[in-house]
């Protein structure tokens, strides 16, 4: 991938961060109790979370695209795989300890795990990859096809939480990827992500391009310096 890096890429995927991270810190507001606000029913926030995750899931098909377009390197879906797996993990893990009635089972880096796998096989096929996510997006709108109720399913002999605090189901959302893909397959992305807006010198710029480029790192650690930085400021202005 290194030699087809696009630096607009990585500028939009640290947006897609910096506005997630803008999410995160008011949930985090919203959960210690100093604002009062309904994050999941709000139109308004739940029009913020979703345009997030479309920026990230677009970015996982752009640059998947762009490291296996001249073939499968099994070698960078091994590592993908590993550190996707691992971070996974440790997500589930750690939201089992804080929120244990609502722990995240298959967030967004799960998704990204299994989804990474998934779209292999329509690398080397754009128009079926463009069909598809239209079919994916149709049904799903029409409620064809449902992911919900598969959930459901699994919640009793799984022992899933009724609630996860984070919950993207493979459809609709897969076809947010397979769209990325097609970017590239269809040589769209060199055009979008070399426009004037990706290519701006300024320091927010350079900002975003390396929170983009250190995404998975930031994504992990980010949620926790948070935590931490409000369990600070109770410990030292509650005495």
């Amino acid at each position: 991938m290194q030699k087809e890096r696009i630096i607009g890429l990585d500028i939009f995927r640290g947006l897609a961060l910096l506005m997630m991270m803008t999410y995160h810190f008011t949930y985090d507001l919203n959960y210690f109790g100093f604002i009062r606000v309904d994050m999941n029913h709000t139109p308004s926030f739940l029009l913020f979370r979703y345009t997030i995750i479309s920026m990230f899931l677009m970015s996982v098909g752009v640059s998947l695209t762009l490291v296996h377009q001249n073939g499968i390197r099994w070698l960078s879906v091994c590592k993908r795989i590993l550190q996707l797996g691992l971070a996974s993990l440790l997500v589930t893990s750690v939201t089992y300890f804080i929120f244990p009635n609502s722990w995240i089972y298959f967030g967004i880096l799960h998704f990204i795990f299994v989804a990474s796998l998934l779209i292999l096989p329509l690398l080397p096929f754009p128009k079926l990859t463009f069909i598809l996510a239209i079919f994916i997006l149709v049904t799903s709108a029409s409620k064809l096809i449902d992911m919900n109720g598969v959930f459901a399913l699994l919640q009793t002999p799984l022992h899933l939480p009724y609630h996860s605090e984070d919950l993207i189901p493979l459809v609709p959302w897969i076809a947010v990827v397979l769209l990325g893909m097609s970017l590239v397959q269809q040589n769209y992305h060199q055009k979008i992500f070399t426009s004037k807006i990706f290519t701006t010198h300024s320091i927010f710029h350079k900002i975003l391009k390396t929170m983009g480029q250190h995404s998975l790192l930031i994504y992990l650690s980010h949620q926790l310096l948070f935590f931490g930085a409000f369990e600070l400021y109770f410990i030292v202005f509650s005495k």
